[in-house]
């Protein structure tokens, strides 16, 4: 992993829905958890100009990140997010406590690579619709990827592929897939486009046709 990540946090006293809103228009400040690995949940705020800084880089949400608290630093992963439903504000945020000999369970983003020579696109005419954007994965903090890579380029049109089929790190897996066939969900396919059916559409009537003549 390239990037690091740090965040500097305070701790929070002044706890209730009235303290988050005086925090957050007064100061500035996201009121956040922080929790796991064994000890009590602790409030924290955070800058909100550092955090949303931090977000605008995909690989926040899938690394570890420092969080400082006063002199105290803990290594922690992002696992929920709260935001405004109309303005680009975070509201809330919880952090889970990691400890570098114990899996955890992280959201990945996933990245489809080979998309402009992919089988079904280049010879079929289709376009790749990308059924999910993450994956659930099963790993130690110190194998945690920033993304999982999808390699699309022999997907013919009509064609999926599904989480068990995907080419996954050492040291990675998907905890779905333990809970059996039924949760080996699509995550990205070919399909046909709308002049493909019609040129389809337009053969078969091409064929008909011929086919009338010659009786």
């Amino acid at each position: 992993m390239a990037d690091e990540f740090e965040l500097n946090a305070e701790l929070r006293t002044d706890l209730g829905k009235g303290a988050s809103r005086r925090l957050r228009r007064l100061a500035d400040l996201v009121p956040a958890v922080v929790y796991g690995a064994g000890k009590d949940p602790v409030s924290i705020t955070i800058p909100h100009k550092d955090l949303q800084h931090s977000l605008e880089n995909e690989a926040f949400f899938a690394h570890i990140i420092k969080l400082k608290i006063g002199s105290d630093a803990e290594n922690v992963i992002i696992k929920d997010l709260q935001r405004h439903p109309a303005k680009p504000r975070i509201l809330h945020a919880d952090f889970l406590r990691v400890k570098m000999d114990q899996v955890i369970t992280v959201e990945v983003p996933l990245h489809f690579v080979n998309e402009e020579s992919c089988v079904g696109v280049k010879r079929d005419g289709g376009m790749v619709s990308h059924v999910a954007s993450s994956l659930e994965i099963n790993c130690l903090p110190g194998k945690l990827p920033e993304y999982i890579e999808v390699d699309v380029a022999n997907l013919a049109l009509g064609e999926s592929i599904h989480m068990s089929q995907i080419v996954l790190p050492e040291g990675i897996t998907i905890p779905a897939l333990g809970l059996g066939e039924d949760h080996d969900q699509v995550v990205v396919s070919v399909h046909a486009t709308r002049a493909t059916k019609e040129a389809d559409s337009g053969d078969a009537g091409d064929e008909g046709s011929s086919q009338e003549s010659e009786d």
